[in-house]
């Protein structure tokens, strides 16, 4: 089985550790190949950002498709692009807010994302209500540290700690999800600090991604996700 993971930024570190993150999660025999577009957006924090990011994954999704990859997704809080991939894709494609969200149900009755920016909060819950789960949302809270800072300030863990924290005291939260692929890397230790469950969308859309291939599953081709109409395209 071939996984394709699409950082939909273009920043070469976090694919890196988006990689890591992916292939740590997956069973024996299952390959992961981890990209990113070759223009766009470094990081993706507004409504402007996600759209530009969502070309570079379409177009990651199609060379995929040349591939022979089984499956996809695409790691970034917004899910930039997913739908549309979906009308593209042979296998299944997940995003990351999308598999990390419905996997913090399974776990707890309450979920708090902790996000990057503020300005990113509405866009998480319009997400949250587009995938049916916010009344399971106890809250969304922002660490106000930009996406590419994540790798680089020494004090992102500690402010995301804080801040998870708080979301377990004041929102009533039993499982945290973390709102950025960026923060992948400070799941396990987020989790052995905090004591409750704590979600790496990453690996959560990989496994995710891995079962429905295993159980031969892809999009439906009938209806919204069938292919998109042949047209002139310039």
């Amino acid at each position: 089985m071939k996984i394709k993971v699409i950082n939909p930024n273009t920043t070469a570190s976090m694919t890196a550790m988006i990689a890591a993150s992916a292939r740590a999660s997956v069973a024996p025999g299952t390959h992961v190949d981890a990209v990113n577009p070759t223009s766009g957006p470094e990081s993706i924090e507004s409504h402007y950002d996600e759209a530009l990011a969502a070309i570079g994954v379409l177009r990651e999704i199609e060379a995929g498709e040349v591939e022979g990859y089984d499956g996809y997704v695409i790691a970034c809080f917004g899910d930039p692009g997913l739908l549309a991939a979906r009308e593209v894709a042979r296998g299944p494609v997940v995003g990351i807010a999308e598999a990390s969200m419905r996997t913090a149900g399974y776990l707890g009755r309450k979920f708090t994302v902790v996000t990057t920016l503020a300005r990113t909060v509405g866009r998480t819950w319009d997400i949250a209500v587009q995938y049916g789960v916010a009344e399971a949302c106890s809250g969304i809270r922002a660490c106000e540290i930009p996406v590419v800072e994540l790798e680089r300030d020494p004090t992102a863990y500690a402010s995301i700690r804080d801040v998870a924290q708080t979301a377990l005291v004041s929102d009533g939260a039993d499982v945290i999800v973390l709102g950025c692929a960026g923060m992948s890397d400070l799941c396990t230790r987020l989790q052995t600090e905090l004591q409750v469950p704590v979600i790496d969308g990453v690996a959560a859309a990989t496994t995710q991604v891995e079962a429905l291939v295993r159980m031969g599953l892809r999009t439906a081709t009938r209806g919204e996700f069938a292919a998109p109409p042949a047209k002139l395209r310039s």
